[in-house]
């Protein structure tokens, strides 16, 4: 059976009585990424976490809405402090693109926020998973490279070429969603970035087109990505799914942390 990782879900997003479905409903999906929106949700993402083995909770707080008060945010970052041992990433942390259309905020103290998470991810020794796309994406750059940080995974990533260039040359990754299917961009994107460099993801429950109008978004979306990314980079499907699945694996440390799980029973 070719198994997948979905690099970046919001399962606490779901209703309660999908989650078995989502988790479980695949025998192939191996592991979820599950990221989080704020203290309630890092809260909500450690209870699914504790009920399913295949779940790696990462927390964080979103950038895509208001800025926490000073007290909620020491109190998210104690939080992520005590839990620490448990995550598997800092995440979703970035920067407000979407949110700044759309109203006229400033950049400043969403940067100031994540350069906290990004400075408690390298005392806790994690990986980041960063919502940073278009021109966001350098300035999430400028600040990975001003702390050293070598391992970052860029989700559902959209930036020009010198960016891309960039990343790439530091090392950090992507996630392909499954609109890769039917988006033109995210195919080029695909075309131009290593294969060793990226990992596959649904950011679900958000929806998709195409093929998958309509449906509710579950992790076994991915075999279509796979099959996709294959197409466009020539490759064997079986390379890829091998590839892709190793590059999760390595850059979340999942070996590591299934074998801790095991010497804990």
């Amino acid at each position: 059976m070719k198994k997948i990782i979905d690099a970046h879900i919001h399962l606490d997003q779901y209703e309660k009585r999908d989650l078995s479905r989502i988790i479980e409903g695949d025998p192939s999906v191996e592991a979820l990424i599950a990221v989080s929106f704020d203290l309630k949700s890092c809260v909500a993402t450690q209870e699914i976490a504790s009920c399913y083995q295949q779940v790696y909770p990462a927390y964080g707080y979103h950038p895509e809405q208001q800025l926490p008060h000073e007290k909620e945010l020491v109190e998210l970052i104690n939080w992520m402090d005590r839990h620490q041992d448990e995550m598997i990433a800092v995440g979703e942390v970035g920067l407000p693109y979407y949110l700044r259309q759309e109203q006229a905020l400033p950049l400043e103290p969403y940067l100031d926020l994540l350069e906290a998470m990004t400075v408690k991810a390298k005392v806790w020794q994690k990986p980041l998973v960063l919502h940073a796309v278009y021109e966001d994406a350098k300035i999430v750059c400028d600040l990975l490279e001003k702390h050293s940080i070598s391992k970052a995974h860029f989700h559902w990533f959209k930036g020009d070429e010198y960016t891309i260039d960039r990343m790439i040359q530091n090392g950090y990754y992507i996630s392909i969603t499954p609109d890769v299917l039917y988006e033109t961009d995210i195919k080029e994107l695909v075309k131009k970035y290593p294969l060793e460099q990226i990992m596959v993801e649904t950011d679900g429950p958000w929806t998709f087109e195409g093929p998958f109008s309509g449906s509710q978004t579950h992790p076994n979306m991915m075999h279509k990505s796979l099959e996709e990314i294959a197409n466009l980079k020539r490759i064997p499907i079986t390379d890829v799914y091998s590839i892709i699945r190793k590059n999760t694996i390595d850059f979340y440390s999942l070996r590591e942390n299934d074998e801790k799980s095991e010497s804990e029973q």
